[in-house]
């Protein structure tokens, strides 16, 4: 087997390809479809366990007190399933942008619980994980069960399917948004009709939270302005990341070489089996 403190587990970005609100819960939560790929871009975590009982986090991320960390809360709800005193130093590799509404920081939390699950030897079952994971954020789950999926209900509900694995440029305006902020704005578009997944295969896809975004956060519209001049464009979850799709890797590039400088972007290849997973599998292999 390989040395498994000595790998680098990836923490993959992610897409939500289209997102329909289609309506608020009396529990303030909102019913949604959307669809979920990974993308070969990822944060990477190395795993140092330990018999310290402590959890600790190399370096810290600025303004995110260790108790907030989802990382570090991933792994402290791991731990309640062991008697034993286990520890582990953690360090992370971060290369996705926070409050980009590409998953970073959700990601970042199922692979904690997938490699801790593995290197702790607690041996839980997928679906227990997914559990524990849907504790720290509504987007935790399907990174942990690592399938492409397309989501329903508040995210919860998650129907594994396969989608032609394109390319994407990616582009990062320098805005923050928060995911809270959109869902809780009174004009927020709510109202999107419920269609079955073979039906939302032929359809139109777009993102109910976008113009709301676009309104609110102008680098994200003027990202989105610039980007659609090239490739039909969207923005993905809450923003403020807004993406593109391309047949052709190099044809993502000749656009990402174009980008202007106030932005940041990247080229990432789709993938229906989260790059956590393959490595999940190289680990057991």
């Amino acid at each position: 087997m390989m040395q498994t403190n000595a790998i680098a587990w990836p923490a993959p970005a992610k897409l939500n390809l289209f997102l329909h609100i289609n309506g608020r819960r009396t529990d303030g939560y909102h019913e949604l479809q959307t669809l979920f790929i990974f993308l070969d871009h990822c944060d990477w975590l190395r795993f140092h366990t330990n018999n310290s009982n402590q959890v600790t986090i190399e370096p810290a991320l600025a303004d995110v007190p260790q108790e907030q960390n989802l990382i570090y809360r991933a792994a402290m709800l791991l731990k309640q399933h062991s008697a034993a005193p286990l520890g582990v130093m953690i360090e992370l590799d971060k290369r996705l942008p926070m409050g980009g509404g590409i998953g970073g920081g959700s990601s970042d939390a199922a692979t904690t619980l997938v490699a801790l699950n593995h290197l702790w030897q607690i041996h839980l079952p997928i679906d227990e994980l997914a559990e524990l994971g849907r504790q720290l954020g509504a987007d935790v789950p399907v990174f942990v069960r690592g399938h492409a999926a397309f989501a329903e209900g508040v995210g919860e509900q998650l129907q594994p399917v396969e989608i032609e694995e394109k390319w994407y440029l990616v582009l990062v305006p320098p805005s923050h948004v928060s995911t809270a902020a959109v869902f809780q704005h009174p004009d927020l578009k709510r109202d999107t009709p419920k269609q079955q997944w073979h039906e939302l295969q032929q359809g139109d896809w777009h993102n109910d939270c976008e113009p709301l975004v676009k309104k609110n956060y102008p680098e994200v519209e003027k990202a989105l302005r610039w980007l659609i001049e090239y490739a039909p464009s969207r923005m993905t979850g809450t923003g403020a990341c807004v993406f593109a799709e391309f047949e052709h890797e190099a044809h993502a590039r000749e656009i990402l070489a174009l980008m202007p400088t106030w932005l940041h972007g990247f080229v990432a290849r789709g993938k229906n089996l989260s790059p956590l997973h393959v490595a999940l599998q190289q680990v057991y292999a």
